[in-house]
């Protein structure tokens, strides 16, 4: 009796999730690196444009003519000259020139040089939404750029784990972010792998920006606080305090704190929220991120209850909802921006980061509106796109001058 032949198949063997998502995690993590080489080859850093004296003197306020004159006479910094002749200078030279006018006209100090005062408070400033996509880590570049073009000192500070504001600065979150080298080094709880503030602050290439990097480390503390309030250790210090003193150790070193909080309501964001003087809540106009919003002010509200019953006492300068992506054209989000107005008044800044290609197309190239120049895109498009991250940057450098009884 003739038998058959029969082909076994081996059925192939089922990879299971943690395998996967960790294969995943490494090809994403090497062509990210990749596309991270090719912008910026090994050894290179990133660095910032040259500005125009046009651009200068809108920043400065000093004269195009005044700057034309010193360069001609070799006063103050000296210039750089383009192909076509036109003088550019660097972002250290600006500050330069501040600092030589603020000496040179003490009366007017504070409109060339508008760093703090004494008596003036560190202004920390915590971007904050449970909801990732409303544009956070946006904000807190746009601004931290805008603030130090026009002569402040920034520490831009990132508690996200994803790290996007570290990657915005160019520093890869798991290439060049380190063990023991993000926020986490100040805050954690074991006293002998503690490390100052000081040793975690890293300068950029962007004069007047310092950076304490992010990366997945900062989910530490996450994971430490718990276990530390269940055993009632620790050094004494409750855990929610532990980010407001040790900024408090570099506070006469810069002007405002920028923090780009992760999209959740944990501890770190909590040690946010306590730490700073003031916050920005961000939010697209849609019902869906709006409802988001609702149930992330509840818990805060919840939240800010307990730390009050703890003895913590919150006493913030403002706190401003800021529309992003926000296309004016748009009929349901114009009726979700005007809800929000009519429920929160003034609480809403006037100004709106509206969505555009431009701001997409800087993001793409890791950089900020203020890093491109013209002619990089549309200039129309460009020229929208910065009108209303200036007009944004400049209703929040308002109230911190408010804070400051600066009138």
């Amino acid at each position: 009796m003739a038998i058959a032949n029969r082909t076994e198949t081996i059925a192939p063997l089922k990879e299971n999730a943690a395998s996967k998502i960790a294969r995943h995690a490494t090809v994403l993590s090497g062509q990210l690196q990749q596309l991270r080489t090719r912008m910026y080859p090994p050894k290179s850093e990133k660095m910032l444009r040259q500005f125009l004296t046009n651009e200068v003197s809108k920043l400065t306020s000093i004269p195009d003519s005044t700057l034309k004159l010193m360069s001609s006479e070799g006063r103050g910094p000296a210039p750089s000259r383009l192909e076509n002749n036109h003088r550019v200078y660097t972002l250290a030279q600006i500050n330069e020139l501040r600092e030589l006018f603020a000496k040179q006209k003490p009366s007017e100090a504070l409109r060339f040089l508008p760093r703090r005062r004494p008596g003036e408070h560190l202004q920390v400033m915590a971007i904050s939404n449970f909801k990732g996509g409303s544009a956070k880590t946006t904000t807190c570049v746009h601004l931290a750029h805008y603030l130090a073009l026009h002569g402040y000192r920034v520490l831009a500070l990132d508690l996200d784990p994803q790290a996007s504001l570290s990657a915005m600065f160019g520093a890869q979150p798991e290439i060049d972010v380190g063990a023991n080298e993000t926020i986490y080094a100040a805050l954690r709880y074991d006293a002998a792998e503690r490390r100052s503030i000081r040793e975690i602050i890293r300068k950029t290439y962007f004069d007047g920006i310092d950076l304490i990097p992010g990366n997945l480390e900062v989910m530490e503390y996450e994971h430490e606080t718990p276990r530390v309030l269940a055993q009632k250790s620790g050094s004494g210090v409750i855990f929610f305090e532990r980010l407001k003193l040790a900024l408090a150790e570099v506070e006469d070193d810069y002007d405002i704190v920028i923090l780009d909080t992760p999209p959740s309501l944990g501890f770190l964001t909590l040690s946010a929220i306590y730490a700073a003087t003031s916050m920005i809540i961000t939010v697209h106009p849609a019902m869906l991120d709006v409802a988001s919003m609702s149930q992330f002010l509840l818990m805060m509200g919840d939240l800010i209850s307990v730390l009050n019953e703890s003895g913590a006492q919150l006493d913030q300068d403002f706190i401003r909802y800021l529309i992003t992506r926000h296309d004016p054209n748009d009929a349901p989000q114009s009726q979700v921006v005007a809800m929000l107005r009519h429920l929160f008044g003034t609480d809403v800044l006037l100004p709106t980061a509206i969505e555009s290609t431009a701001v997409e197309a800087a993001g793409l190239a890791k950089r900020s509106l203020y890093e491109l120049e013209m002619g990089q895109i549309g200039r129309d498009t460009h020229k929208r796109a910065r009108e209303a991250v200036d007009a944004v940057n400049e209703a929040i450098v308002h109230l911190v001058n408010t804070s400051w009884g600066r009138g």
